[in-house]
């Protein structure tokens, strides 16, 4: 996606607001959007060469319900957006245009399998690697986790080999995760690989 340089005379703060606001935030970026509609596909810079939309928030942050709405609005459709939301074909169909786009990365640098984790879809994420995306699979994990995808988690540490000292930006382990949101299946499931 090309990213918007200009911001339409809108603040610095207010894109930022609306950024942080995209990655869960529906009826605030509702009410953005209604205020600026300019601002749908502008990006802030966090740092030199780090650049995200509201959309690529939504998506590397598994908010399907604030990525459909912004797509409703004419936000662009990512491979890492459609992998975050699940849609096999659509990122199929991105990857026989550009094959490369398998080593995308989403805001932040994130790799691809990271987003497609949220969709917790095992097909999706087995088209993913047989192709080559190799890269994330602790993020992915975690992700997999923080959403209950169990067939998914089991996927992942089978052909995945991630870290499971991996932690996330609020310093948890996919175990950790696991036990803050009572899945006694993915906790049963995590511990066993970790005493192995």
């Amino acid at each position: 996606m090309q990213q918007s340089t200009q911001t339409y005379n809108l603040s610095p703060d207010v894109i930022r607001e609306f950024v942080i606001t995209g990655h869960w935030n529906l009826p605030r970026v509702k009410a953005m959007l209604a205020e600026h509609p300019d601002l749908l596909n502008v990006a802030h810079e966090w740092a030199p060469g780090d650049r995200e939309t509201a959309i690529q928030a939504a998506a590397h942050a598994g908010s399907s319900h604030v990525a459909q709405f912004l797509l409703s609005q004419g936000a662009p459709l990512e491979i890492c957006t459609a992998a975050s939301l699940g849609r096999k074909e659509t990122v199929e169909q991105i990857l026989r245009g550009d094959s490369n786009l398998i080593h995308a990365r989403g805001a932040h640098g994130i790799p691809l399998m990271a987003h497609a984790a949220f969709s917790g879809d095992v097909a999706l994420a087995q088209v993913l690697f047989e192709r080559g995306a190799r890269e994330g699979m602790s993020m992915a994990l975690s992700n997999a986790v923080s959403k209950g995808h169990l067939e998914l988690t089991q996927w992942l540490l089978e052909y995945g080999n991630p870290d499971l000292g991996w932690k996330n930006y609020d310093g948890k382990t996919a175990l950790d995760n696991a036990r803050e949101r009572n899945h006694a299946e993915l906790v049963t499931l995590l511990r066993a690989r970790i005493t192995t």
